[in-house]
């Protein structure tokens, strides 16, 4: 696999205000959220269940709309430039079930340029590069429900990859992998050029390749900052449920 470089001119990846969210139920998912991050940074996003990690990451290409200020690349997420920012935020789901619903793996590769309106050959290519960079070329004509786990992540990674996206927000990528498509996976991200913001439980993932750490706990950021040093500050951890394992 190989990696290209990714060149957008903006110092700024993602910046997000006093952003707020509540789901109709009444239950308040995100609280006054703050968060800057660089373009090219690694971030890992950490905290217990029902910290507000996934409803954070769906706000990030407006799946969810709650109230406050996101910036995505310097442009305000809004109604009007939706499909622009869907185009740079690839958005990855825990369950690749939920992103791969097409009968082949190159359909689902090639569904999101092909939404762009880009030319055919434009399509194919940027399957091509997709599926090298996630090692998954050759399977162009597999049936995504034969795939194994890893191998559907990937590929889900893969439809991302497609719409050339400055940015990768990934959800629990790890979960439910065994430990050497773990390992497969955490190769691939740590080539992977894009700013990326990360959800993950696995500490020693988190050590190894996000030298960035933000904390969630009940819909608020709670510790943000270098990895290493949050990870071994153990009051912090204990106190919103986590521990270092």
């Amino acid at each position: 696999m190989r990696a290209t470089k990714v060149r957008t001119g903006v110092d700024t990846a993602i910046r997000i205000a006093n952003l707020r969210f509540a789901y109709p139920d009444g239950v308040e998912a995100l609280r006054d959220v703050d968060l800057t991050i660089a373009a090219g940074e690694k971030v890992a996003l950490l905290g217990p269940n029902g910290a507000g990690k996934t409803t954070l990451l769906l706000h990030l290409n407006g799946i969810l709309q709650g109230k406050g200020d996101i910036r995505i690349m310097g442009q305000p997420l809004s109604d009007g430039n939706l499909k622009r920012i869907r185009g740079q935020v690839g958005l990855v789901f825990e369950n690749p079930d939920d992103q791969l619903f097409s009968p082949t793996v190159f359909d689902d590769v090639a569904f999101g340029p092909l939404y762009m309106g880009l030319p055919r050959e434009e399509v194919l290519e940027r399957v091509r590069l997709a599926l090298e960079q996630v090692g998954m070329e050759g399977f162009e004509e597999r049936l995504p429900y034969h795939l194994s786990l890893g191998q559907k992540k990937r590929i889900a990674i893969a439809t991302v990859l497609s719409m050339s996206p400055a940015i990768l927000a990934l959800d629990e990528p790890f979960s439910s992998l065994d430990p050497g498509a773990r390992r497969e996976l955490m190769r691939l991200l740590q080539v992977l050029p894009q700013t990326m913001i990360v959800s993950t439980h696995h500490i020693p993932i988190i050590r190894h390749l996000f030298p960035r750490t933000v904390v969630m706990d009940d819909g608020r950021v709670v510790a943000d900052g270098d990895t290493e040093a949050i990870l071994a500050d153990t009051a912090l951890l204990e106190t919103h449920g986590l521990e270092v394992s």
